[in-house]
């Protein structure tokens, strides 16, 4: 596809395809930007699509805050059968189970390592129950109440579901209540009837068995969804280009009905010197009318100064009353239209990015300035809270088409650097640094640090 297709196609197609990015891009003044939701407003933000990531956060979550209620409720239980215990390994057994469970709750909080945390929790607690009867100091001592294993019994099932595939946390959520229901016919476990021995595993199998398949329905549930959303957005790319494609062999196609037939038609019919050079003057027009379209341009496209474009920037940040605009060397400097068109969207892309979602930051800059392959540079800083980049969901198409895709059509390059707690610097330079070298650049038009222009802030 050639750069004239994609040019055509990131005009004609994002103001349809991707409205809510690039359309407010056009024009932004004074009166647009006091409506409510506007793009510097206060306006609430769309909520975000529901992921398998955030299911897994909010299942985990809920795990723990549950295990916390029941773990609360179990201690008093603990200390009141820790008299017929064997105190060292009793109070070792149950460090460890509440160790487990703290730590569960502690990942959940920073989302990491959740289901390792879980899993381990699973395990303690089957362990614990295992050697439950070998912790008593007189094994024919009937304990008179159920052991205080049986209120975390859920929480162990819950966070088998959690940790380990389908297969295994059923087996799990089977397993650990099938082993409750032998201890709980013991002395160590109350020395319960069969029939209130299988009761209790039946319901501990029973809320495990509710929880497993919650667990399971939301996740299967939510990577459909996601599964749906990679598809929308790859099938939206294939349709950009698609339809790029097609702008261009429409107007290929319109060249040759209306310029090279007609280029061909004038000169079979050339009588006489006039009429060649006609047929020769169309012949000419065609053949840059193809390149055009072609993307190899025998004419230069129209250009606009670097100062003009800093001057729209300037205007666009002034109305978001939190940014400071410096200006380096910019005087003398022109880009062509399309690139400007494409520096400034996405520049006032990464301001709106900043002000909706860096939260309070001491400080916010833009800084537009040449550089040495004789284009322009535009850095957008603030030192917000930054953010993880791997966190970013691929439905999230600010960063990705608003900004890197338009000026990567465009001949720039976006680059990105952030990380949480650090602020965010997106810096669009033009053009590419491969498209055109600095010693080239230096030999046909000097040094940019020696144009007049000095800094404006």
């Amino acid at each position: 596809m050639s750069k004239r297709a994609a040019r055509v196609g990131d005009r004609r197609t994002t103001s349809t395809l991707v409205a809510t990015e690039t359309q407010p891009f056009s024009a932004i003044g004074i009166d647009e930007l006091k409506v409510e939701g506007s793009l510097f407003g206060r306006a609430r933000q769309p909520r975000n699509p529901i992921s398998h990531a955030q299911i897994e956060i909010a299942l985990s979550r809920s795990v723990a805050a549950v295990a916390v209620i029941f773990a609360v409720q179990t201690l008093p239980f603990m200390l009141e059968q820790l008299e017929g215990r064997k105190t060292v390994a009793a109070v070792v057994v149950s460090a460890l189970l509440g160790l487990s469970i703290l730590i569960f709750v502690i990942q959940t909080v920073f989302r990491r390592g959740i289901r390792f945390a879980a899993a381990t929790v699973s395990v303690v607690y089957l362990v614990a129950l295992l050697i439950w009867p070998l912790l008593m100091r007189d094994h024919t001592l009937v304990l008179d109440n159920k052991p205080w294993l049986w209120y975390l019994c859920a929480v162990a099932t819950s966070c088998a579901a959690i940790a380990f595939p389908l297969f295994w946390a059923a087996a799990y959520t089977v397993v650990t209540p099938v082993a409750f229901g032998l201890v709980r016919v013991l002395p160590s476990g109350g020395e319960a009837g069969t029939l209130l021995a299988v009761l209790d595993a039946c319901y501990a199998m029973l809320l495990g068995g509710v929880v497993l398949i919650i667990i399971y329905v939301l996740r299967e549930a939510t990577a459909k969804v996601d599964t749906a959303q990679s598809n929308a957005l790859s099938k939206y790319s294939v349709a950009v280009r698609h339809h790029a494609t097609e702008v261009e062999r429409v107007e290929v196609d319109s060249i040759v009905h209306d310029s090279v037939l007609a280029t061909l038609l004038s000169a079979a019919g050339a009588r006489n010197e006039k009429g060649a050079e006609l047929a020769a003057a169309m012949a000419r027009s065609a053949i840059i009318r193809l390149q055009e379209a072609s993307g190899e341009r025998s004419l230069d496209d129209a250009s606009v100064a670097v100062g003009k474009l800093a001057a729209r920037l300037r205007a666009a940040a002034t109305e978001t009353g939190v940014f400071t605009v410096t200006e380096l060397h910019v005087d003398g400097l022109s880009i062509p239209e399309h690139a400007a068109e494409a520096l400034y969207s996405a520049s006032v892309q990464a301001m709106v990015n900043s002000v909706q979602h860096a939260g309070p930051a001491p400080s916010r800059r833009l800084t537009i300035g040449g550089n040495d392959q004789n284009g322009c540079t535009i850095t957008v800083t603030d030192t917000g809270r930054g953010f993880e980049v791997a966190g970013v969901a691929s439905a999230r198409l600010g960063l990705r088409v608003s900004i890197h895709d338009r000026v990567a059509t465009a001949g720039g390059v976006a680059k990105l650097r952030t990380s949480p707690g650090r602020g965010t610097t997106i810096t669009l330079t033009w053009p590419r640094p491969d498209v055109q070298g600095t010693d080239e650049a230096a030999k046909n038009t000097g040094s940019l640090t020696g144009r007049d222009g000095g800094t404006r802030s």
